[in-house]
């Protein structure tokens, strides 16, 4: 596929879309990684904010960030807890990059695995680069037992069922050409926890290449995980959908 275009010029520019509720006392540690990850690079960034309204400060720090990394950061939010798939929608309308990188806000993706994502995408001209907790020497850390268990099953069910030739399907560190993204967005109507495995399955069906860096998933280090028993069903409903629809 042709090399992804920037709006910046023609200068390769790397718009990170970060969803966030109650993230307050995360936002201002993963926005100073990833400063210093993009200028040891030498890369053109800027962090795209999505807050869904959170009641703890986020906003509010979010715009003393914008004021200390100015013009690398820009804030839109929305007025309340409108799902992860929606949240990246919304901030791949304002971002201005070439290449969209979606991750979490929770230090669960560490920004140091983004170069190595750059690198690969750029090896291999992959349309996408998906961080891997289950290849290579990726892990994952700060988990149980329970837990372990079942992003491993979810993983290993999606796999059997869909075959999409991904090892991580829940996953949700990505590097993408920014043209493949806002086409799989078309293609797809999966918007809540399925989103990442839609998107992948949907990106082999189409052709799209997807190469694989293995990443060190750490559990999040403050505030509550928004992973619970309805996103679990929402996701084995999703792999029989997808299943019957490709």
């Amino acid at each position: 596929m042709a090399p992804a275009k920037s709006s910046t010029g023609g200068k390769d520019m790397y718009s990170v879309i970060l969803p966030t509720f109650n993230e307050r006392q995360n936002l201002p540690i993963i926005t100073w990684l990833l400063n210093r990850t993009f200028t040891e690079q030498n890369l053109d960034w800027e962090l795209v904010i999505v807050d869904d309204g959170s009641p703890d400060g986020t906003q509010e720090v979010a715009a003393q960030l914008i004021k200390a990394y100015s013009p690398h950061i820009q804030l839109r939010p929305r007025t309340g807890k409108l799902g992860l798939g929606t949240a990246y929608v919304h901030g791949l309308k304002y971002a201005k990059g070439n290449y969209i990188v979606i991750m979490d806000a929770d230090f669960s993706h560490h920004p140091k695995f983004i170069p190595q994502m750059i690198e690969k995408m750029k090896e291999g001209d992959y349309d996408i680069v998906t961080g891997t907790r289950y290849a290579g020497d990726g892990g994952v850390y700060g988990w149980d037992l329970k837990r372990k268990l079942t992003s491993k099953g979810a993983n290993i069910f999606a796999d059997t069922v869909l075959r999409p030739g991904v090892s991580d399907l829940t996953g949700s560190f990505r590097l993408y050409k920014r043209a493949v993204l806002e086409k799989l967005f078309e293609s797809t109507d999966a918007r809540g926890f399925t989103m990442q495995m839609a998107l992948a399955v949907t990106a082999k069906a189409k052709g799209y290449s997807i190469g694989e860096v293995p990443i060190s998933f750490v559990d999040r280090v403050y505030g509550d995980s928004k992973l619970g028993g309805e996103e679990i069903v929402e996701y084995a409903k999703g792999v029989l959908q997808l299943w019957w629809s490709i």
